[in-house]
């Protein structure tokens, strides 16, 4: 008897651009058949026409770090719900844990989902002692970096993730002279912009002078909290410009109009708030949490809980979703919580887009929409069995009702779960039942395939 089959699906077909109903046959994590299916299963699911889409592939998420307790996989848990059945983390210049210990965490006990990661750049910086964000690293210190990235290409990571703007001392020179440990072709490089707003021009011409020096595909973090604040239009055209010259070059965003990062970080260095208003930063969490800054609050708190999350509200809406209808452009949460506080992004960005951005606002085709969470990722990833729902593809796998699925989390309840979805399916095991996570640890690491 096999393991699972899905019934009456409405699946889409993003080589003919076309849905077909038909039932999906799943066994030992594989899916077997699609089609018409008679076999017995174990279990059965009949999905009613919803549709049933490649799970999610989040390749902008962040992770927790590692304490033992019972909030390891907090984060992961808030995505599965939301349909993402495999993410990235590491973004942003961080590592929250060494990589050979998050590998051999996830595959001993599991995770609500896959898992691939980036080494961050920052992190590498603290382990050899250039701890000061202001500085760039000492020859001695960047030769201990390349070591340890070199180091980690044992354990499968994607590449290297960059955080310019949280350390205004990183060189392109040390970046690309960084690279040069990874020694084989095909890695990406991920990296936090270095200045958003007036100079986002300048920030992602520094991205692709990077790419076009190392050779590694360059993924652009989060382009909303970059350029979505007047410079949107100059942003696409620069980078499609590249792309047509030849550079390896893509991007991710979130449907929101806030970022979201610590009080403490370089970004809100002094000179930010010629750019904005305390009142644009909202507190996630602790006692003032759902309170407006003003600059005396905002400069006890810096001092006080530099690691406090605050969401800056400084995007406009229209360029966000200007960004999401480019073709180089896809779905990336930029996850995180700290304290049960932080960005609904976290739960809510990929129902977000289905339910506001597709049905709501026609910003995106729902076909679209599912290609920027599924087989675009997919093939960024080099995740050969991963995105479409194929035979012989990894049953990854998200049920959800295109006439009700929403974001359902909140500034002030970031983590609630959405409308809509009905089951996730991850390595052909129910592992999310409506709003519940039924089983949080069918995930296993994965490898990246540079070849």
């Amino acid at each position: 008897m096999k393991d699972l089959k899905i019934l009456n699906g409405k699946i889409p077909n993003f080589e003919s651009n076309t849905w077909e109903i038909g039932d999906i046959l799943i066994d030992k994590g594989v899916i077997q058949k699609v089609g018409t299916v008679y076999d017995d299963t174990a279990e059965t699911i009949d999905a009613q026409q919803k549709i049933v889409s490649p799970g999610f592939i989040d390749i902008h998420a962040h992770e927790n770090q590692f304490t033992g307790g019972e909030n390891d996989f907090f984060t992961a848990s808030c995505e599965a719900r939301m349909g993402v059945t495999t993410k990235v983390g590491g973004n942003c210049g961080d590592s929250y844990n060494p990589l050979e210990d998050f590998c051999e965490k996830v595959n001993s006990v599991g995770s609500p989902t896959n898992y691939m990661m980036f080494v961050g750049q920052n992190s590498l910086r603290q382990y050899a002692g250039a701890d000061d964000r202001y500085k760039p690293s000492t020859p001695k210190q960047l030769d201990q970096m390349k070591r340890d990235l070199a180091n980690a290409k044992k354990y499968g990571p994607v590449g290297l993730s960059c955080g310019f703007e949280y350390a205004p001392g990183v060189t392109t020179d040390e970046t690309v002279e960084l690279l040069t440990a990874l020694d084989e072709e095909g890695y990406l490089t991920s990296v936090h912009f270095r200045s958003d707003g007036p100079d986002s021009l300048k920030s992602i011409e520094e991205l692709i002078e990077i790419q076009r020096r190392s050779g590694y595909g360059m993924e652009m973090s989060h382009i909303g909290s970059c350029s979505a604040v007047g410079y949107m239009e100059q942003a696409l055209e620069c980078i499609s410009n590249a792309r047509d010259q030849g550079v390896d070059i893509t991007c991710d965003c979130y449907p929101y109009t806030a970022f979201c990062t610590g009080i403490g970080t370089a970004v809100f260095d002094e000179e930010s708030f010629q750019k904005w208003d305390y009142s644009d930063l909202l507190v996630t969490s602790g006692p003032y949490k759902g309170k407006r800054c003003d600059k005396a609050l905002f400069e006890t708190l810096r001092r006080a809980d530099p690691d406090l999350y605050v969401a800056a509200f400084v995007m406009n809406e229209p360029e966000v979703e200007l960004a999401f209808q480019a073709p180089f452009v896809m779905v990336g949460s930029d996850c995180g919580f700290s304290d049960g506080g932080g960005h609904p992004r976290g739960a809510g960005t990929f129902p977000r887009v289905l339910g506001r951005l597709v049905r709501e606002k026609g910003v995106l085709t729902l076909m679209d929409a599912l290609r920027k969470m599924t087989v675009l990722p997919a093939d960024r990833l080099n995740l050969r069995t991963k995105g479409e729902i194929k035979e012989g593809f990894d049953a990854d796998i998200v049920i959800f009702d295109e006439a009700t699925i929403v974001d359902c989390a909140t500034y002030e309840n970031p983590t609630l779960p959405p409308e809509g979805i009905s089951h996730v399916i991850l390595n052909g095991q129910i592992a999310v039942k409506g709003k519940t996570l039924v089983n949080g640890t069918l995930g296993r690491f994965i490898p990246y395939k540079n070849k």
